[in-house]
Parts: C-alpha cells; structure tokens; sequence
C-alpha cells in the first residue's frame, strides 16, 4: 500500500537491549548481583518513550498511539499496555493508545496502524514496542514463545517449539539444495561482527568466531530435545532472549510542521504491506511465502526495483531466516541464500547490507520491540546515526521485514531518505 497521505518518521529511540551475555545484565553470576536490579517491562516501555520525547517532541501534539507486545500477561503479568504508557508518560494522558499483537510482528502491526491512522487524518502517532522475557527460565519462556504457533497443533514438536520449527525449515532446505549446515556459521558471524561495532546490543560483547559459530559442542550445542530435528540447530543458530524497547513519533507533512521537524530531519514511508497466512500451515518449509508476498507488494506499491534499495533489516530470529528472507526478497535465487552472506553481498560494505546493527541474533529479539526497532535502525542508518557501524554513504532507500512466527505474518515497509 502506498500511503494516502504522505507520512513520515519524525524521531525516533531505541533502549539498550540486553539479557544474558549483556555485561549489564544482572544475574545470579553478575557482581551487582543482589545490589542492583534490571529494568522490568514498565521500565523499558517508559525508557523507550521518554528517550523519544527528550529530543525535544512536544508530546502534547501526539493523537494517537500504538503499543507492539506479544506476551506481557506471561512474561510480566501486565497486560493493557496502551494505558501504560500514559503511566510512564503522564503528558500523554487522555491520548487514546492501544496494543498491538502479532506475535514477533507485533511492532510491525504497531506501524500499520499507526500509518492508517495518519491516512484517517492524525497528524502525529506514538509507536512504541516493549517486552521484557528474561523474567522466567528458557524452557518456561519456550512455552510462553509458542503461543506464537498454533499451539494444540505444533507445541508438541519439542520443549522449546520454535527452534524446532526453523530446525525443521534446515532440515528441508539441507536436504532440497545441500546446504552444509556449519555455512550457517557465516550468518551469526555476520551478526556478530555488526553487533560489537553497537554499543546498544545484546551482544555487544561477544566473542564468536567462524569456527565456533560453524560447529557444535558443549560451547555451542544442539539443545533441542527432538531426536529428528536436534542435529540441524546449533544455539548460535538463534536470536537472543532479549529485554528491551523502541518508539518513535510517526507523522503527517502537516505533523511536521507542527513539531517544527524539517524534512530533511525526516524519513518517508513510501509504502508497506502486511500479510498474513494460515496459522500451523507451512505449505513449503524451504521457502518464505508470506515474506515474499509482502516483499513484492511493497516492491510495487513503492515503484522501486531490489536494485534501488541501500539497506535492508530482515528478521532473522534465525539464521535460516535470514537466509530465506534472502530468498523472499529476491537478492538470491532459491537455494543459493547462503551465498548473500558468503560472498559479502549483505555486510557493511557490500552492494545491500542487512541488519546493520547485528539484526536478532546479534542485536536482540524483545518480540515486541523488534518491528519498532528495525524502523528506527533504517531512520538511524538514514541520519548518519550508526557510529561504528554506519554505512559509508547514508542509504536513499531502505526496507524492512518484520515476521511473526513462522512466516505467519509478516509486515514489510520501504522507506526513503529525505
């Protein structure tokens, strides 16, 4: 869809994300640990907010706002998120807010309905996106994740149900086209190297290599419990259990008057899909059919050719993920993914660089957070705000992929430079 007014990023703000690994992560093995707590989901969601508004937004002139969280009741016991941001942000009282939910693309349908309702005539839209998942242990968080699936279906897959479903994506993909399964390391690596040069990343600190990443062992093991499936994921395969949170101010041309924000401080949505498939009904686990119709519908919404695009934040909640995005977008053939991030097509310096900032496994997956955050990455990359990592040339055109879960729903968006 191409907007019917036109719209645009005005601000935007993106809180550390961390967990486990993160050297500010506090947990039993930390120093700070019993002196010193981590933030709960209240205290991302308000950081998120408030980050955005110091730049100097007048929150009196946002109308409406939209909220991307897929298991606060679970993770947090806290649900109504919309009234909760008035809670952290007392200016916005009397704004009416709500939640989003779609599982891993629930900051994407944050986006679509908050670009909808600049196209229904408000001028200034709050999308933020929290979640806070490291409240319970991995196989409790595994269950909570897999109401995401279509739980009476496909829970029984394993304990932790969707490493198991993109396991199941590898071993088909292995088995079709041949694919080694250490090329994979290729991918985390990438991710890896993006999210040292980030000083907002999980995994900031991390000190993977390609030999590591490539094989598995007691330092990086097959976890699953599906004798079938167990061979085909390394832990290095997955993103990250991440607490954290993003917003950003989505805006009318009149909007931006308003907020007194130039158009060349400004990012334009050019257009956007979402689409949604079957629930549990993978027809083709080789394949992204849901990325690839929204891929080709904003493709075409928006007048422009893969060609034309400078970057690109695709959600690569695993590395086979990304390869398949790969695929769904058209940068490669069926079966030749890996070869996007083998020959240095998608780094930093190549012809399309892809999750800039370490993408999921490298920079984090706080589920709700993620659509806001991929947003708000090709608004950084476009502002020249990147610091390490930002590309040499700030990008004209950027795209993102915001997938709930397995290639279920998936929101795509293009943005462009101004």
């Amino acid at each position: 869809m191409k907007p019917v007014r036109e719209t645009y990023i005005a601000g935007v703000s993106i809180t550390p994300f961390i967990g486990k690994g993160h050297p500010d992560f506090i947990w039993k093995g930390h120093t700070d640990f019993g002196t010193r707590e981590n933030l709960d989901l209240e205290g991302y969601l308000g950081l998120a907010v408030n980050q955005l508004f110091d730049q100097g937004f007048d929150p009196g002139l946002v109308t409406r706002g939209y909220v991307g969280n897929f298991a606060g009741e679970l993770f947090n016991q806290q649900g109504h998120l919309g009234a909760l941001v008035s809670r952290v942000k007392p200016e916005l009282s009397g704004v009416g807010i709500g939640r989003c939910e779609a599982a891993c693309a629930s900051g994407g349908v944050a986006l679509v309905s908050a670009a909808e309702a600049i196209c229904a005539g408000h001028d200034v839209v709050l999308v933020a996106g929290a979640e806070c998942q490291t409240t319970v242990k991995a196989r409790d968080g595994g269950e909570y994740l897999a109401r995401a699936a279509h739980f009476k279906e496909e829970r029984p897959i394993d304990d932790f149900t969707f490493p198991a479903l993109f396991a199941r994506r590898i071993k088909a993909y292995h088995e079709k086209y041949g694919l080694e399964l250490s090329e994979l390391g290729y991918f985390t690596m990438k991710a890896m190297e993006n999210a040292r040069k980030n000083p907002l990343a999980h995994m900031k600190a991390n000190k993977w290599n390609l030999e590591a990443a490539s094989t598995a062992g007691d330092h990086n093991p097959n976890f699953l419990g599906n004798e079938e499936l167990r061979d085909y994921l390394r832990m290095s395969d997955c993103s990250q259990v991440t607490d954290g949170g993003a917003a950003l101010l989505l805006c009318s041309e009149e909007g931006l008057k308003k907020l007194g924000v130039d158009k060349s401080r400004a990012v334009k949505l050019r257009s956007y899909h979402l689409s949604t498939n079957p629930l549990g009904r993978t027809a083709d686990p080789t394949s992204m059919d849901t990325a690839a119709q929204a891929f080709t519908r904003t493709f075409s919404d928006g007048a422009v050719k893969l060609s034309e695009i400078g970057v690109a934040e695709v959600h690569d909640c695993f590395t086979i993920a990304e390869l398949l995005m790969m695929e769904a977008m058209g940068l490669e053939k069926p079966g030749h993914g890996i070869e996007a991030v083998k020959s240095g097509k998608t780094t930093l310096e190549g012809e399309l660089p892809v999750n800039t900032g370490g993408g999921l496994v490298g920079f984090g997956h706080p589920v709700g957070a993620t659509g806001v955050k991929q947003a708000a990455e090709i608004y950084r990359q476009m502002k020249g705000q990147c610091g390490e990592y930002q590309l040499s040339e700030p990008p004209t055109l950027g795209v993102m992929a915001n997938m709930g879960g397995d290639d279920r729903t998936c929101f795509t968006a293009l943005f462009e430079n101004q």
